[in-house]
């Protein structure tokens, strides 16, 4: 049986053959970078125009592409939003995290390190902007006791899957939104909320600084402003009955134009980000990392189908099949990272936390038993990238999987048989060959077992008068 920990530690013929970066020589920084990470929620491998969307326009993002690396292997902490946040916080891969469940607002504990706070021990301003979903109201998991100064957005999940909703969360307080009461929607969430990040980059151009811009964009309840909907109402045929819908959202009259105006939206307040560094004069110091938390939701089958929203990849939120964890991810960084990159480099959340104490030269502060590793040495263009005997993925569903270099096991179910993968030659998981490499799903199956321990209690406060967040 192979030991809890001992993977970790293994470096050489790691989890696969990953593309040179390209040595290229970063000038010397005088101080440690600013740090800007946006995370889409339910954005899929195929949504955006650098990995391949035919349908939706989304240049900001592409320009980032162009500009730095694209990662064509970077996986998601899991395959739904919760746990693959916690994971992105904490460094433990979601065999390992503290939060497994999804429901909504299972609090993280106050013995919980996350990277805000290993950043804010390095003299970083932090910050948080969007969705957080590790902790309600009242609740050790509110962002202000996780390492955030500042916290603009939504505690619970739930509350976050509403566009127009009457009140967001700044720090421990709610702040109402007048344009949305009474039935009014005046006050586009995601705009609010941006403003609020935008504000938070100005007022911290004179320190280090981390920003994490956590949109609720494209998650249900699908809605955007007239204004973006009009860049592509008409263009698609609407009218095949593809659109499967949860009671209590509203529906889109225009469901595959209000989805390409959404992720357009997104793309926008991307660009209005980058448009305030180069004007604060901050973009060479100032690491930007674009991805998404998981795969692409299937409740609209219009935006699996026609979207191509997983891609090439098998699968979507809530599996563990590529589509459900492998997402778009795009590192910019001018004058420290080459432009024009395509990287194969495999990496996930739990490295997110080690990658940004080393830009910020605390590597020391991180816990010394998380299960990520640092990819700071190719976000530099390095050449003495560590690698990993394997990644890992577990759900609250009983679904598990394994990612050994170009071999990928797949267990739907705990009692399920497991399922074996070659995605070098099918990246579309569609061809099981467990039943003749029988030694490889041993060892596989040994590291699975030997990668999860039980959650702590995964149990939310109630909510007053039986609403499902406070």
């Amino acid at each position: 049986m192979i030991s809890r920990r001992s993977f970790l530690a293994r470096m050489g013929t790691g989890a696969a053959a990953c593309a040179s970066i390209g040595s290229y020589t970063a000038h010397a920084q005088a101080k440690p970078p600013n740090i800007v990470l946006i995370m889409a929620d339910d954005l899929g491998y195929g949504h955006l125009g650098c990995y391949g969307q035919q349908h939706i326009r989304t240049p900001n993002i592409d320009r980032l592409a162009r500009e730095g690396t694209r990662f064509t292997q970077a996986y998601a902490g899991c395959s739904q939003c919760a746990p693959s946040r916690s994971v992105l916080m904490t460094g433990y891969h979601s065999g390992h995290t503290p939060v497994r469940g999804n429901s909504g607002g299972i609090s993280l504990c106050e013995e919980d390190v996350t990277v805000a706070e290993v950043l804010q021990r390095a003299g970083y301003r932090t910050g948080l902007f969007g969705k957080w979903g590790l902790g309600d109201a009242d609740t050790p998991g509110v962002p202000n006791k996780q390492g955030f100064d500042e916290f603009f957005g939504y505690l619970h999940q739930k509350h976050a899957h509403f566009y127009y909703t009457d009140y967001l969360w700044h720090n421990d307080a709610r702040f109402a939104l007048p344009g949305n009461m009474d039935g009014k929607r005046e006050q586009y969430t995601p705009d609010v909320i941006l403003d609020r990040a935008l504000d938070f980059i100005r007022a911290s151009k004179e320190a280090p600084f981390f920003c994490f811009v956590s949109s609720t964009i494209p998650h249900h309840e699908w809605a955007v402003p007239e204004s973006s909907l009009k860049e592509y109402s008409g263009r698609f045929d609407e009218t095949r009955p593809e659109f499967r819908w949860r009671e209590g959202y509203a529906f889109p009259k225009e469901p595959k134009a209000t989805m390409a105006a959404m992720i357009s939206h997104l793309d926008k307040g991307v660009g209005k980000i980058i448009q305030l560094l180069d004007e604060l004069k901050l973009r060479e110091n100032t690491l930007v990392l674009f991805t998404s938390d998981n795969g692409p939701d299937s409740y609209s089958m219009t935006n699996l189908d026609f979207f191509k929203a997983s891609g090439p990849l098998r699968g979507h939120k809530y599996d563990l099949y590529e589509g459900g964890i492998r997402v778009p991810a795009i590192a910019s960084w001018p004058g420290t990272m080459q432009a024009g990159v395509a990287s194969d480099l495999p990496w996930h959340f739990a490295d997110i936390m080690p990658t940004f104490a080393e830009l910020a030269e605390r590597s020391s502060e991180v816990p010394k038993n998380i299960d990520g590793i640092s990819i700071a040495p190719s976000l530099r263009g390095e050449d003495k990238q560590a690698t990993r005997e394997f990644l890992y993925w577990d759900a609250d569903s009983g679904s598990r999987a394994v990612r050994m270099g170009d071999w990928k096991l797949v267990q739907p179910k705990r009692d399920a048989e497991p399922e074996l993968y070659d995605l070098k030659s099918d990246i579309g998981e569609s061809r099981n060959v467990a039943a003749t490499h029988k030694d490889i799903v041993a060892r596989m199956l040994d590291i699975a077992n030997a990668s999860y321990t039980p959650p702590p209690l995964q149990t939310e406060p109630l909510a007053p008068d039986g609403r499902l967040y406070r």
